[in-house]
């Protein structure tokens, strides 16, 4: 699981609100019914289907649709990061 990335526009919930989410590499079953192609694309529908597969706390498919579109931006990023080879992936800079 990574380190969880912080909303600028929480999800309200009555038992409080989620102001952070971390997401954990997906395995083929969390993908099922979405094309990886959409997710690398980060087509709106295919991300809002698998984010609450893989995110802690957990949350709803109609909570994900009403993310900022920031946030939605930001978790769409780290989903398509853990869909690409290590070959791929940006190096992390030394102080990181």
């Amino acid at each position: 699981m990574n380190q969880p990335i912080t909303l600028e526009t929480p999800i309200k919930r009555a038992n409080g609100d989620i102001t952070a989410i971390a997401l954990r590499k997906p395995n083929a079953g969390q993908l099922r019914g979405c094309s990886l192609a959409s997710l690398l694309q980060m087509d709106v529908d295919a991300i809002i289907k698998v984010l609450p597969r893989i995110s802690e706390p957990g949350i709803t498919e109609a909570e994900a649709a009403k993310l900022d579109p920031v946030d939605l931006t930001t978790l769409a990023a780290e989903t398509v990061g853990f869909l690409l080879p290590k070959q791929a992936q940006p190096e992390a800079s030394p102080t990181e």
